[in-house]
């Protein structure tokens, strides 16, 4: 039955997955078949010892919205893009782009916002823009750093799933304790995969990457389209609503925060 945790109180809003360049002129899909693997600790527990002590095998994350809520810095840069060109923006045309890849974002601000730049210096100012504001502030949502600090403690092997690219996965990932060791065994980008959200690839990747079934993970998203790529993939799904609603049925588990969730009560979202 579908699940709405009342944990944490009123709905918030959300981000959309971005997909950043890994440089001033990257196109998303180069180098397709390039994952970043990051080692496991020798004395990692195995699937079996994680799933016996009611754990899920693996977590699959999504960044933009979930982990961190960048969605004000993007508004905010395509506010400061769009008037540079005389062009008004709206909330509803930021909505729009939630789940979007970058480049789709360039074009639809090439034509509802009037700004006439090619699509890869849009997504080049953008992100200059948004690197430049997370390198002042981090802006983790509601319970998702100690989520992730408690699956690392126990073990539970994560990996970043995220239509963003290089360069912003890594901007946020370099911002956790390095002497604790590495919170994310992989980083699955945007940049990195032939077929991004809303397509099963990416998590089927991430899933691929750690050595475990889809059906033995959990996937954290809150965009309609990284929910429906986790379900897509057959990924048990914890749905973190945000500023898109996402709709309850059957077998969806939809929260309104991560604040108070803990690495057991995701192992209760694993059936297999």
């Amino acid at each position: 039955m579908t699940t709405v945790s009342e944990r944490s109180g009123p709905l918030r809003a959300s981000t959309r997955s971005r997909a950043v360049p890994q440089s001033a002129s990257g196109v998303r899909g180069e180098n397709p078949t390039t994952v970043t693997e990051i080692s496991a600790s020798p004395t990692s527990p195995t699937t079996a010892a994680l799933r016996a002590a009611g754990l899920p095998a693996a977590v699959l994350w999504d960044m933009d919205g979930t982990l961190v809520d960048t969605e004000p810095y993007w508004m905010a840069e395509e506010h400061l893009l769009v008037s540079e060109f005389g062009g008004e923006w709206s909330d509803e045309h930021a909505h729009a782009l939630i789940g979007n890849a970058l480049i789709d974002s360039a074009r639809y601000i090439q034509q509802h916002g009037g700004v006439t730049l090619p699509a890869d210096e849009i997504i080049a100012r953008l992100t200059t823009g948004v690197v430049r504001r997370i390198a002042v502030d981090v802006p983790w949502r509601p319970g998702a750093r100690e989520l992730l600090f408690e699956l690392h403690e126990l073990g539970v092997p994560c990996a970043l799933v995220t239509m963003s690219y290089r360069e912003m996965a890594e901007a946020i990932v370099g911002t956790l304790p390095r002497e604790q060791g590495e919170f994310f065994r992989f980083l699955v980008t945007g940049d990195e995969v032939t077929h991004g959200k809303p397509h099963a690839e990416p998590y089927l990747r991430g899933a691929q990457l750690l050595g475990v079934e889809p059906g033995e993970c959990v996937a954290i998203e809150d965009s309609l389209t990284g929910v429906a790529s986790a379900e897509a993939a057959g990924v048990p799904l914890l749905a973190v609503e945000h500023l898109v609603p996402v709709p309850g049925r059957e077998g969806r588990t939809v929260t309104r925060s991560l604040a108070g969730w803990t690495a057991k009560d995701l192992g209760k979202l694993v059936t297999s």
